[in-house]
């Protein structure tokens, strides 16, 4: 692939059901997303990325489909769907969705089937034991809302696997037909015209379940098998995954060894996610120096997803229990913020106290780290979350777009919304929506626009290198840099809220009349880079120098 446009993008993530209802059925659907592209031009975003999209029994928020080939009707239809690939691309956004394909709903047509008759042509497609397996109550994804991994099926009268919820039998892809119809399912999206996927649980995707063996093995060539059938269909399609994994297995993902890049073409940076989150709670940038120290190489063509905020809690899962409990006290200190022992359920305005200048701070920082960065719908409004919904539906309340009767998102009766409007108060609808931010200069949406089109600007950013600037600064700020052909960026982000000085003149014979292309507010000019000034919460972003030629 010659042109790695995903190194390149900006990725925004939605729920359409919760994004803009078209037609007043208290369901936001394909139209009205259609009917918002526009905003999500003039954002900046470059690539949508889909929550799933599937027909649904809609138990877990449609990771249980019964139809990879179909749209929920709730949400509209294919033809609907392709005018939006096609509304899409004409506005240069490329759009991707979720592959949910570890397991199916349990009222999935196979697995009804496969559980009728031993005979069933579908038996096989799912994992099943004749015996109650000795690790049944291990490896739960849910803790507090899950028992076990294995459940008895009294139809089929065996026992099923499933990694997630019982009503979410697991695929056996030991099984070719399944690894084929896989990838027939691929092939159909991709002939409509999707860019890539989103791998939900790849780890468990590759997992040839053994029923007793906790540690099953892992066949990691049906990853190669997948991306190679991907770019015969599409060459410039590409596969995203979520892979929450030890750091060691990480370069597994994306090939085989040496410089091969063959597998995945991105992988969502868990490890960075945590220190960042920590180094936001703790004013100190030193877990994310070490986060940047220790990235494993990856081959030509492999690239992180950064985010701060996705649509599950923030997982701190890979932190020290010590480190966890330091988060928790900064963001997550009720126990009505956390969920499953590891991770926090709020959205990030609220964490950081609605405070602007650490918004900014965090977004900026994130944006400048290695990779291509992955925003979450409402954030760049500022929105919070609603803590009466269960679980991880906290974050996942409906699009503010304005003072209208259920925030713009729905003309239907509040009582039939897909999930309540978050209203009143600091975060409510009728002070955090995109109209008022919209006509005003100064708001967070306005500055989300300039920062986004500055990355855009600045290429190195997502296609070049990225490294730590090792010289001594004030407590609490960050140095780094990206270099690429296309020239090299400083930026200094300070975490804490002392005002510093940092001297970077180490750099200046690089530099070719540098100057800020973004910063919290007008500092004097960079000069020879021997006293930058940065404000408490402070960020710059500096051109050091350009190539002449693109």
């Amino acid at each position: 692939m010659g042109d790695r446009w995903y190194q390149k993008a900006v990725v925004y993530c939605l729920d359409v059901d919760t994004f803009q209802d078209s037609d007043g059925d208290g369901v936001g659907d394909l139209r009205g997303l259609i009917g918002r592209l526009d905003y999500l031009a003039r954002l900046g975003v470059t690539c949508l990325w889909l929550h799933p999209i599937h027909p649904t029994p809609g138990h877990d928020d449609g990771y249980d489909a019964t139809d990879f080939y179909g749209i929920d009707p709730r949400i509209g239809t294919l033809g609907d769907f392709a005018e939006l690939l096609h509304q899409a691309e004409d506005r240069g956004i490329r759009v991707i969705i979720d592959l949910v394909v570890n397991h199916t709903s349990d009222e999935h047509p196979w697995f009804q089937s496969a559980r009728s008759s031993p005979a069933s042509p579908y038996r096989d497609w799912f994992v099943w034991s004749d015996t109650a397996p000795a690790d049944r109550n291990q490896g739960m994804v849910f803790p507090g809302e899950q028992d076990e991994t294995w459940s008895y099926d009294r139809t089929a009268k065996a026992w099923y696997y499933h990694r997630f919820y019982k009503f979410q039998p697991d695929l056996n892809f030991a099984n070719p037909a399944v690894r084929e119809e896989i990838k027939r399912i691929v092939a159909f999206w991709l002939q409509l015209g999707v860019s890539g996927f989103r791998i939900d649980a790849l780890p468990f995707i590759i997992e040839l379940t053994e029923p007793g063996n906790p540690d099953s093995p892992k066949d990691f060539a049906y990853i190669s098998e997948l991306r190679q059938h991907v770019q015969w269909r599409r060459g410039d399609a590409v596969l995203l995954a979520e892979a929450n994994v030890e750091p060691a297995q990480l370069v597994d993902y994306f090939g085989d060894g040496g410089e091969a890049n063959d597998r995945v073409h991105m992988l969502f940076d868990f490890m960075l996610n945590g220190r960042l989150v920590l180094a936001l709670a703790r004013e100190d940038p030193e877990q994310l120096i070490d986060a940047l120290r220790d990235t494993p190489q990856l081959p030509a063509g492999g690239q992180w997803a950064t985010f701060i905020r996705n649509h599950d809690e923030i997982d701190l899962s890979r932190l020290t229990t010590e480190q966890r409990n330091e988060v928790y006290e900064a963001f997550g200190p009720d126990e009505n913020m956390r969920l499953y022992d590891r991770g926090i359920r709020r959205r990030l305005a609220p964490m950081l106290g609605n405070d602007r200048r650490r918004l900014e701070l965090a977004y900026a920082l994130q944006f400048s780290l290695r990779g291509t960065p992955v925003l979450r719908y409402g954030e760049e409004i500022g929105m919070g979350e609603d803590l009466s919904l269960t679980g991880r539906f906290a974050i996942r309340t409906p699009m503010q777009w304005s003072v209208l009767p259920n925030g713009g998102f729905s003309t239907a009766p509040a009582e039939k919304l897909v999930r309540p409007v978050v209203t009143g108060g600091e975060f409510g609808y009728e002070t955090v929506n995109v109209t008022a931010q919209r006509h005003d200069p100064d708001s967070l949406l306005s500055w989300f626009e300039r920062m986004i089109r500055t990355l855009r600007e600045a290429p190195e950013v997502g296609a070049g290198s990225c490294a730590h600037v090792d010289v001594p600064v004030p407590t609490g700020v960050l140095a780094h840099r990206a270099d690429g052909p296309t020239g090299c960026m400083l930026f200094l982000h300070n975490l804490g809220k002392r005002a510093a000085t940092v001297d970077l003149g180490k750099l200046a014979e690089e530099a070719d009349h540098p100057n800020d292309v973004l910063a919290d507010q007008r500092y004097p000019d960079v000069g020879d880079l021997t006293a930058l000034k940065l404000a408490g919460y402070g960020y710059r972003w500096i051109r050091l120098n350009r190539a002449p030629a693109g």
